[in-house]
């Protein structure tokens, strides 16, 4: 078993790093204080391709796979997180989605701006009383002969307000239930009938903008639809198995941030004439924070290297988002205790790790739907695929 990183896998993170000092680090400050979104920044992210994984190489691809996405967004969330997520909006969600169940029309015009960072992508989902069950959302799409026409809304999207083409995921057919999802390739900005609004009320990721949809008679072409109709329950399982991979590594980037600043802080910080990291409950509590993170890095990696080869993934990439987030939390907060005082100020960035690394309990299937994914597998009710 190879547990390394090839040479030119660490020159990407170098490279990400390099990046990240060079583009986030200068303003993040301020940023983070105005909750401030820089769409430049993802357009150098394509321009450095770092949102090409797994894409042919014809349509923008940069010849990596799922093991390189999953260093690149390691590496941003470990700065910021919410710069991580336009490896998702723009690569492994719509990208990758419309690679594998598009047209060749559908990928010639869509992939190659999303991986260039020239069109802001997004997938929309998620509905004011639809999270977890998928099958309940409300947003429909019917059939008028040439084209279809969209009512409904759709909440906690990101990207929502800024986003030009994405995925919409909606109802064709009720009675039909899992068969009765559509997918659909759409244009916030050029479709009538489509209002979008910021949702400014999150506890962190201040840089990663989000949204509500709102559909009111909105009119798309009869192409837009994404493989057949009925197929896009399917679709978005499929699609949420790839983009979570990059939610665990988000997570993963968190904790590695909380660690260093744990490790950082009990070196310097002196009580009763010595380091606080010569304490025995300080050493207990980074011991913890590091046998977490490392164990939740090989069920990430494990799941990237599953995917690059082809085989079944669900429940590795289940477990390591699983792991992943509950490890980003546990570290974040024990980041906090050893901070004391300064842990709960702005002054210090682990306030920001904890706030951030809550979101990957939730984003892409919460804590809770990724155990019963787990134990489905397991319990032999349901395949890995």
């Amino acid at each position: 078993m190879e547990f390394g990183l090839s040479e030119e896998q660490k020159m990407l993170q170098d490279s990400v790093r390099k990046f990240c000092e060079k583009e986030i680090v200068p303003t993040m400050e301020e940023d983070l204080e105005n909750h401030t979104f820089r769409p430049e920044i993802i357009k150098k992210m394509g321009d450095m391709g770092y949102l090409g994984n797994a894409i042919p190489e014809e349509l923008g691809g940069n010849g990596f796979g799922f093991m390189e996405a999953v260093l690149i967004s390691e590496e941003l969330a470990k700065v910021n997180a919410s710069w991580r997520l336009p490896i998702n909006m723009q690569n492994l969600g719509p990208s990758l989605t419309v690679n594998k169940f598009g047209t060749q029309e559908q990928k010639e015009r869509f992939i190659p701006d999303w991986v260039a960072g020239d069109s802001l992508g997004f997938f929309a989902i998620t509905e004011a009383n639809s999270g977890s069950d998928v099958i309940s959302m409300k947003t429909t799409a019917t059939d008028k002969g040439d084209h279809w026409e969209i009512n409904g809304s759709k909440m906690w999207i990101s990207q929502a307000a800024q986003g030009d083409w994405g995925l919409l995921y909606a109802v064709t057919n009720r009675e039909a239930k899992y068969k009765g999802v559509s997918a659909f390739v759409i244009n916030l900005k050029e479709t009538e009938g489509v209002t979008v609004r910021d949702i400014t009320t999150k506890m962190g990721l201040a840089n990663s903008p989000t949204g509500e949809i709102a559909f009111d008679g909105a009119k798309i072409p009869k192409d837009a639809i994404l493989g057949k109709e009925g197929d896009g329950f399917q679709i978005c399982m499929w699609q949420l198995n790839n983009t979570r991979l990059s939610c665990a590594a988000g997570a993963l980037g968190v904790a590695g941030a909380s660690i260093d600043a744990a490790i950082q802080y009990a070196n310097e910080r002196t009580q009763f004439g010595k380091k606080i990291g010569t304490f025995q409950m300080i050493q207990a509590s980074i011991a913890e924070m590091v046998a977490e993170h490392e164990a939740a890095k090989l069920l990430v990696y494990r799941a990237a290297w599953l995917k690059d080869q082809g085989l079944p993934n669900t429940f590795e990439t289940s477990m390591g988002k699983y792991y992943a987030a509950e490890s980003a939390v546990f570290c974040a907060n024990e980041a906090m205790k050893i901070h004391g005082s300064y842990g709960y100020s702005s002054e210090y960035p682990v306030e920001r790790y904890l706030r951030d690394a809550k979101s990957y309990q939730v984003v892409e299937g919460t804590s809770n739907i990724q155990k019963t994914i787990i134990a489905g597998i397991a319990l032999g009710d349901t395949k890995n695929r």
